[in-house]
C-alpha cells in the first residue's frame, strides 16, 4: 500500500511517500526543505512569523506532491520546536488547513520510538545485539535502545545542532570558551540519558539525520552528498571525533564550500557534530572499547512514520 509520512523539526521539514510491502518502504518521493521552523524559539518561546511562512510554503508544495501521487493516507509529524512553542497552535491550524491532516505534537518518547524503528528497518541487527540508535535533531536529541524484540529505554534531550548554535555558538568560527561550555552542557546531558539508557550494554550504535549523515560524509571526504556510499557507512569513532571536530572549528565560509554541505546546515553543523562525536566517544569510554565504531543510517524517523501509517491502515 502507498503511505505518506511528513516530518517536521526545529530545522527541516520531510516528506516521504512510499509504497510498503511486508514492513519494507520503497521511495516514490522523498525530499527535505530547510526551513528552520524553530529558529529563536529557544530564547523566545515562540515560533517566528518568518519561520512559519517557510514552512507554510513547504507544506504547500508537499500537499500538491501527495495529490499527484494518488493521496494516499498521510501522518504529519512534528517534533521538538512545535512542542517548545507557546503559538504552536497557530503551527497546527496553518498545517491542518493546507494539508487535511491535524499534525501531531509528538512527546519525545514517541520520536523515539519512531526513530528506532525507521533507523533498523533496513539495517541487518542480530538477534543477540543492543542496539542505540542516537537522531541529533535541531532542537533536541533522542537516545534509544533496543533489539530486534523491542525497545528497552529511551530519553529525549534538549540539545540539538539550531538550539545550540543559537545558545552556545555564536562565533564564526566558535571560540574555545564557547566550544567547552557547549561540550559540559552535551556531557551533563548524556549523564542523565544515561540514568535511563543502559549505555554500558550497548553491542552496536546507529546515527541519523542530517547532522550524523554529514559528519559521514565529512570523514569520507566525499565529492558530493552520495546517500548511496553514506548509509550503513561505519567508521572508527576516532575518525568521527576528527571529523567533528574538524567541522567545528571551521569558518562558515569553508563549510559552506564543502562539496556535501546543504546549505541549510552551514551555520549549525558544527553543534550537530560536536553532540554526535561527544556521545559516541562516551558509549566507546563506558564499554570499555568494546564499541569502536558507530554507523549511519539515512532512514529514520520519517521512515517510522511511513511504517506506522501503514500499521494504521493495514
Amino acid at each position: 500500500m502507498r503511505t505518506a509520512a511528513i516530518d517536521c523539526g526545529t530545522n527541516s521539514i520531510r516528506l516521504l511517500i512510499a509504497d510498503s510491502e511486508d514492513g519494507v518502504l520503497t521511495d516514490v518521493v522523498r525530499l527535505m526543505r530547510v526551513v528552520r521552523l524553530g529558529e529563536g524559539v529557544d530564547a523566545t518561546g515562540r515560533l517566528s512569523e518568518a519561520a512559519l511562512a517557510r514552512t507554510f510554503t513547504a507544506a504547500e508544495e508537499y500537499a500538491a506532491l501527495i495529490e499527484e501521487h494518488g493521496a494516499p493516507p498521510l501522518r504529519f509529524v512534528a517534533t521538538s520546536a512545535s512542542r517548545d512553542a507557546e503559538n504552536r497552535q497557530e503551527f497546527v491550524d496553518g498545517i491542518r488547513a493546507r494539508l487535511g491532516v491535524e499534525p501531531e505534537v509528538i512527546s519525545g518518547d514517541e520520536e523515539a520510538r519512531l526513530s528506532f524503528d525507521g533507523a533498523v528497518s533496513v539495517l541487518a541487527t542480530a538477534a543477540d545485539e543492543t542496539v542505540l540508535v542516537i537522531d541529533v535533531g535541531g532542537g533536541s536529541t533522542e537516545f534509544v535502545a533496543g533489539t530486534t524484540a523491542g525497545l528497552i529505554a529511551s530519553r529525549s534531550t534538549n540539545m540539538g545542532c539550531v538550539r545550540y548554535t543559537e545558545r552556545f555558538l555564536q562565533d564564526d568560527p566558535p571560540t574555545d570558551i564557547q566550544i567547552a561550555a557547549m561540550t559540559e552542557e552535551v556531557r551533563r546531558l548524556i549523564d542523565e540519558a544515561s540514568a535511563e539508557v543502559p549505555l554500558d550494554r550497548i553491542t552496536k550504535i546507529v546515527g541519523v539525520a542530517g547532522s550524523v549523515t554529514t559528519v559521514t560524509a565529512h570523514a569520507l571526504d566525499l565529492p558530493t552528498y552520495q546517500p548511496e556510499r553514506i548509509h550503513g557507512a561505519e567508521l572508527p569513532i576516532p575518525a568521527i571525533a576528527a571529523a567533528a571536530s574538524d567541522l567545528l572549528h571551521r569558518p562558515r565560509t569553508a563549510r559552506a564550500a564543502l562539496p556535501y554541505m546543504h546549505p541549510g546546515r552551514v551555520d549549525v553543523i558544527g553543534a550537530g557534530a560536536l553532540i554526535w562525536a561527544t556521545i559516541v566517544e562516551r558509549v566507546a569510554a563506558v564499554t570499555d572499547g568494546r564499541v569502536g565504531t558507530a554507523i549511519s543510517s539515512e532512514h529514520d524517523i520519517l521512515d517510522g512514520i511511513a511504517l506506522s501509517v501503514a500499521d494504521r491502515v493495514g
